[in-house]
């Protein structure tokens, strides 16, 4: 018995040693087992700095950056052109129903309409207006202008062209010079002045206002007024302020497109026109908007 247990206190004895052994050689930096009292830790460290690249700084970069050229500075920052110069490219058309309406008259009925289009880029444009009205299917009022319209800034417009009038009277043929704009967001406005035949001159003011109640339904409110500078007995007009209309009308947007509407009008002859009373004719009006 006492053989076996002097031999595991040996033993003991043993495996402490060793352990007290390795805890030493792990405190001064080295592995178990391998003696590093002898070696020069200078020469070693000079060594190593010697034969390895240097590990880079916070400051200094792993991987090289190009410098910028020329031709990136193109690439991210293109240079800019005016609005004419980018836009003014392609050829574009537009067509506006503005109105096409049945009108309830005191002595009838009429069809009334006013077309605008035009063809061209954002700055030049052909524009051809249309507008008119038959009376119990006898056309009264027809007239067809070809204009030229150059852009001034993105709201205005100058209009250079002529006018040709069919109805009533004989034909009659102006020079109109003009301008439309929209000077309030919804508001559009026209003012042209006409030379005509027999040195006959007019001017016509025009404005019209897109009031949206809803998504859907838009009142416009309307006003045009028509001035001559001399009576033509021939045409039915007379010098000085000639005839208004105002009107107000309520349309329901189907879609973007196309636009139902109800409204009335009140039209009036002034000065020196004939008239058949003194009195504005208030007409009922149905309608459509639509717009290609």
């Amino acid at each position: 018995m006492k053989p076996f247990i002097s031999l595991l206190l040996a033993g003991a004895v043993t495996h402490t040693a060793h352990a007290a052994e390795a805890m030493d050689h792990s405190m001064h930096g080295s592995m178990p087992g391998m003696d590093m009292s002898g070696m020069d830790h200078g020469a070693m460290d000079h060594d190593m700095s010697a034969g390895s690249t240097p590990l880079p700084t916070a400051s200094q970069s792993r991987t090289p950056i190009r410098p910028v050229t020329e031709a990136d500075r193109l690439a991210a920052f293109p240079p800019l052109h005016s609005g004419h110069e980018s836009h003014d490219q392609g050829l574009n058309h537009y067509l506006l129903v503005d109105r096409l309406e049945w009108q309830h008259l005191d002595a009838g009925s009429a069809l009334a309409w006013d077309v605008d289009g035009w063809i061209g880029g954002d700055v030049d444009r052909l524009w051809l207006r249309s507008e008119g009205e038959r009376v119990d299917g006898q056309t009264d009022k027809a007239e067809l202008q070809t204009l030229w319209g150059h852009a001034l800034s993105p709201w205005w417009d100058v209009m250079l062209g002529v006018r040709q009038d069919f109805k009533p009277g004989p034909a009659h043929t102006w020079a109109a010079l003009g301008v439309q704009g929209t000077p309030l967001y919804g508001l559009e406005t026209e003012a042209t002045a006409y030379l005509g035949e027999r040195r006959q001159s007019a001017l016509r003011l025009k404005a019209e206002y897109d009031l949206l109640l809803t998504n859907r339904w838009i009142l416009q409110p309307l006003a045009e007024a028509n001035i001559y500078g001399k009576n033509d007995e021939a045409r039915e007009v007379g010098s000085g302020l000639s005839n208004t209309e105002l009107g107000l009308r309520l349309r329901y947007q189907v879609r973007p497109e196309f636009a139902p509407y109800v409204g009335l009008t009140w039209n009036k002859s002034h000065g020196n026109t004939p008239a058949e009373d003194d009195d504005a004719e208030a007409r009922l009006v149905l309608g459509v908007r639509a717009w290609f």
